[in-house]
């Protein structure tokens, strides 16, 4: 077991509080302690919203791929995110894509994937956060958090948790531009017991670097993993 674990999923609002209901809303979750929505039944990623006035300027290099267990579930799912705010974007789908592209009302996108995907079968209602990255950037977050690596083909990789739940994936090039901090971080937190200054030297041992403290909150540690993504560790 390693020293790290995933704790949230941060993603920057403009208006925490709102964006944490839109979410909880699309998710069926509740929202806890003003802008958290707690990782669900299904061992779904703990979502945290963060406060940011930075506008966004590009495609996110991260987003959810929610699952779907038919057509018609597909389509309320998006229907439902139509009605609290989202809307349908285009960032160059073909007709012939299952898949549903929406945008939350801050803009950021994500999927809902349709019914019958091999890839997301039994992963929970967010089946994957899907990003940009290496190859390279994989395998660093698979020895970071001991998470198995269950795809590694084609330039692409995938780990999930020896537990289950959600997969994180890398889809190889081509790579979105970055232009300002990512919108979507994710948030590490030192294993009980694990001694935090220890467990950062380990991860910049595997290729991360330290950047300063974190802006979002009081008391955590930023670093960027070997493809520059944020990433921060209490």
């Amino acid at each position: 077991m390693r020293g790290v674990k995933l704790f949230a999923i941060c993603i920057d609002a403009g208006d925490p509080g709102k964006l944490a209901t839109f979410w909880a809303g699309v998710l069926g979750r509740e929202v806890i302690d003003g802008a958290v929505l707690p990782a669900a039944a299904d061992r779904g990623f703990r979502i945290r919203f963060a406060e940011s006035r930075a506008p966004k300027v590009v495609q996110n290099r991260l987003h959810f791929d929610l699952t779907s267990t038919s057509l018609e579930d597909q389509q309320a799912t998006a229907d439902r995110a139509v009605q609290l705010g989202g809307r349908h974007i285009d960032v160059g789908q073909l007709p012939e894509e299952g898949h549903i592209v929406l945008a939350d009302p801050d803009g950021n996108e994500f999927c809902v994937i349709e019914p019958g995907n091999n890839f997301t079968a039994g992963c929970g209602v967010i089946g994957t956060l899907s990003c940009d990255g290496t190859p390279e950037v994989g395998h660093f977050w698979s020895a970071a958090l001991g998470w198995p690596l269950v795809w590694d083909q084609d330039e692409e990789t995938a780990i999930q948790s020896p537990q289950g739940g959600p997969k994180i994936s890398w889809g190889g090039p081509p790579y979105a531009p970055r232009n300002g901090r990512d919108r979507l971080r994710l948030d590490l937190v030192a294993a009980e017991g694990e001694d935090r200054q220890t467990e950062i030297d380990r991860l910049v041992g595997l290729g991360a670097t330290i950047a300063g403290p974190d802006p979002s909150q009081a008391g955590r540690l930023l670093m960027t993993d070997p493809d520059g993504n944020e990433f921060s560790v209490a």
